[in-house]
């Protein structure tokens, strides 16, 4: 799945915020308690101008009245809101970033389970690096975001709302020119803002392909060495890795732009402050501690301003990451179970293909035209004929690894479609030509067939398989660790690895493709027993080449490059 760069409107912007909204609503009471700390965070910056006035206000027209007491009076109170600040920062610090941490782990349950759901077409045209950039890298950015993105806005408006009534007070002319400024800071710091978001997309965009050529080296590091491709790989990647840095380079530009216009017009705000203050000091239209107690609010007002600027650029990171995990989540489930789907259950065994045709929905291009057939209960079907003719593709159908374009597949009777996906695929067992071992035990493996069995149906399913022998000669037996990808292990040992968790699983019927095919002569011979023993009285698909792997089939379906 390609990341289109594509500039979205006001309109869908805010759509993405209502996407993100809901993950808000289970911590309600943590952000509402968040923002309350914000707002006393807020107060307690804005009392310290009003105290630094009231004292110069009462020096200049009644000294005598300004006594030691009034002083450690208004320094208890600051203070007091002091250490109501420090309270209300460490929540916000501490339980407000749990919150955003929570959130961020919400995405990525959601994201994973959406993960599980998508059909084999979208990950047929879809690189695994970029995937795991979303999961990991961009709900990384979440965090903060969700954290802060509430509270900054609140604290952001609280000063500049009280800031504007309180300056007022002390000069509408000085107050109204200052704020003036505020629009054309906007405006030039949302140029840069836009800028940034889209460089900070192409650059996640950029981190997802860089990290999908990494997996894909790393995966056939074995294949690089035999080739003695080192020297290809490193080009490769020094080209991925320089237009990555490209992109990078453009996103600081942009960054830097963005706060070097921020901090001229901060300048320009301050500046104005003093040079129109003391010319209105000069004219009696401001006294001395309002110009003071200005001086100070002006500098909270730039300070939040400038707070709420370093955290815009949070911000786009936050939201581009939320536009990419958006992206995911709104690719469509392709195969779906009907509202009354029914359970799958006493099967017989009984499998009907009628006019099946299928194209792939990506590419459109036509796999299997017309086919019918009629599988009877117990019968063993061999699927020949050469490679992409579509017998792979054809016993993908049964278990709807993917949808017939048109047609249908019936098992008893009964289309696929209309039976729930968990149950319909739990009566099929499946053993295909790549082999893949999870990170983990020879045990874990062959116990993925059936989740919970005991080590005793384990050992039982290996034998039946032809792998307790060589099982019991690895350093730790079952519990051997089986290396990434199954590294540790031959690509015999592995299939014969795949085929015991099928014989653990013991379904009513089974697809065997290539199921034999990397086992020397005298492994095929022993699996082969086995899998006569664990064929006789289920319906078999197996799809293979060498005539000793189907010369025992009651049918031999061969399919064409045409039909």
């Amino acid at each position: 799945m390609e990341t289109t760069q594509k500039k979205r409107s006001p309109l869908q912007s805010l759509r993405v915020f209502q996407r993100f909204m809901p993950y808000f609503k289970p911590y309600m009471g943590v952000m509402l308690l968040d923002l309350f700390c914000a707002t006393l965070t807020t107060v307690c910056d804005l009392v310290l101008p009003l105290i630094v006035r009231f004292i110069t206000s009462t020096v200049t027209s009644d000294a005598a009245a300004l006594t030691i007491s009034v002083v450690l009076r208004l320094g208890a109170v600051y203070l007091l809101l002091r250490v109501i600040d420090t309270a209300a920062y460490y929540y916000m610090q501490s339980i407000g970033h749990v919150m955003g941490s929570r959130i961020e782990s919400d995405l990525r349950r959601d994201l994973f389970s959406h993960y599980q759901e998508l059909s084999n077409d979208f990950y047929d045209n879809t690189k695994i690096g970029q995937l795991m950039s979303r999961i990991t890298t961009d709900l990384n950015d979440i965090t903060e975001f969700a954290h802060h993105m509430p509270e900054e806005l609140l604290i952001v408006v609280l000063k500049v709302v009280v800031a504007f009534v309180i300056l007022c007070g002390s000069s509408v002319l000085l107050t109204v020119i200052i704020f003036a400024v505020l629009p054309l800071m906007v405006y030039f710091s949302n140029k840069f803002a836009k800028k940034m978001r889209a460089s900070f997309k192409a650059s996640r965009h950029e981190l997802g392909e860089l990290n999908a050529q990494v997996e894909d080296s790393l995966s056939g590091i074995r294949v690089v060495k035999s080739f003695a491709n080192e020297e290809l790989e490193k080009e490769k990647f020094a080209e991925r890795n320089g237009i990555f840095l490209k992109i990078k380079k453009g996103m600081y530009h942009n960054m830097a732009g963005f706060h070097s216009v921020t901090r001229l017009f901060d300048g320009v705000m301050y500046i104005l402050v003093v040079v129109l203050g003391a010319v209105f000091m000069i004219h009696d239209r401001i006294s001395a501690p309002d110009f003071v107690a200005y001086l100070l609010y002006v500098q909270t007002l730039l300070t939040s301003i400038r707070r709420f600027v370093e955290f815009t650029e949070q911000l786009q990171r936050g939201i581009t990451s939320f536009e990419r995990f958006d992206e995911v989540m709104h690719e469509p489930v392709t195969i779906q179970e009907k509202p009354d789907a029914i359970e799958l259950d006493g099967v017989r065994g009984e499998i009907e293909f009628d006019d099946v045709s299928f194209a792939y929905e990506s590419t459109r291009e036509q796999v299997l035209t017309n086919i019918s057939l009629t599988v009877r209960p117990g019968e063993s079907v061999a699927l020949v004929g050469p490679s992409g003719s579509g017998k792979t593709t054809l016993c993908s159908l049964i278990p709807r690894f993917y949808d017939v374009t048109s047609g249908a597949i019936r098992i008893d009777g009964h289309d696929v479609r209309d039976f729930t996906l968990k149950s319909l695929r739990s009566h099929i067992g499946v053993v295909q030509q790549d082999v893949y071992m999870f990170s983990g035990t020879v045990l874990n493996n062959i116990e993925y067939g059936k989740p919970g069995a005991s080590r005793e149906e384990i050992i039982r399913a290996a034998k039946l398989a032809g792998a307790h022998e060589f099982i019991s000669e690895l350093e730790n037996g079952y519990d051997t660790y089986v290396g990434e990808h199954g590294l540790k292990l031959s690509g015999g040992q592995k299939q014969r690895i795949s085929i015991a968790r099928v014989f653990l699983k013991n379904p009513p019927i089974l697809i065997l493709d290539e199921a034999t095919s990397a086992l020397d002569n005298e492994s095929e011979r022993l699996v082969q027993q086995s899998l006569e023993k664990l064929m006789h009285g289920r319906t078999t698909f197996t799809i293979a080449h060498r005539l000793t792997t189907i010369r025992s089939a009651d049918k031999i379906l061969v399919l064409t490059d045409e039909r």
